[in-house]
């Protein structure tokens, strides 16, 4: 009774928070509702799980803050019927949102430890249309068609035009760029024909692509 409680009250303080920037898209809000953040999170950090800072996660890596997560899925603007690519599956939170949103979701993780424990959090949600892949995303995903939305939560060191082909035409791509050695900026791609349209947004705080490798942990 108390994590139900403790749910719904941090699920409302972010609501609060997001319509203060601004943010209100009905249908986004009611996915981050059904998709309980406490359940991507250990115990310990169950009552942070919608703080807006990071939050540790196996493998040395991190969850993005609830509210840095939801705004880049209102940018994302993902629609019913779409086919998304998430490159960095990670607790699976995101991964999960994006099912609810899309007909279809393949999301790749370099880490076999958290690829295993996201699969479990999304059968427990009853979402199946998502596929988990291990793979360390550095090429993006060749070779299994274009995609109407590509979201990346690893920094690449320079824009990857490889996306170009991966992505259909009125597509949109939403990945960290490193502009030094510590910082890194959220870009999108707007695809139409084959030109692109690119917006510099703003800092975020994910860690440099690993490239070449898919780790067995």
């Amino acid at each position: 009774m108390k994590s139900a409680l403790l749910e719904k009250e941090g699920f409302a303080a972010l609501v609060l928070r997001l319509r203060a920037e601004g943010l209100s898209n009905i249908d986004l809000l009611t996915a981050v509702e059904q998709t309980p953040r406490s359940l991507f999170v250990s115990p310990d950090y169950a009552e942070n799980a919608y703080s807006s800072r990071s939050i540790p996660i196996e493998c040395g890596q991190f969850m993005e803050g609830a509210d840095l997560a939801v705004r880049l899925l209102s940018l994302l603007q993902v629609k019913p019927g779409q086919r998304v690519l998430e490159i960095g599956t990670g607790s699976g939170f995101v991964t999960a949102v994006l099912a609810r949103l899309a007909e279809r979701v393949i999301s790749i993780e370099r880490y076999r430890t958290l690829v295993g424990n996201a699969q479990r959090r999304l059968d427990s949600l009853g979402l199946r249309n998502v596929i988990l892949r291990q793979a360390d995303g550095s090429n993006g995903l060749p070779g299994e068609g274009t995609f109407d939305r590509i979201f990346a939560a690893s920094a690449y060191p320079s824009m990857p035009r490889f996306f170009a082909e991966q992505l259909v035409s009125g597509g949109m791509l939403l990945v960290p760029i490193m502009v030094d050695a510590e910082r890194c900026i959220m870009v999108r791609l707007t695809k139409t024909g084959s030109r692109f349209e690119r917006e510099d947004l703003f800092e975020v705080p994910f860690l440099p692509m690993q490239p070449k490798i898919a780790l067995h942990i």
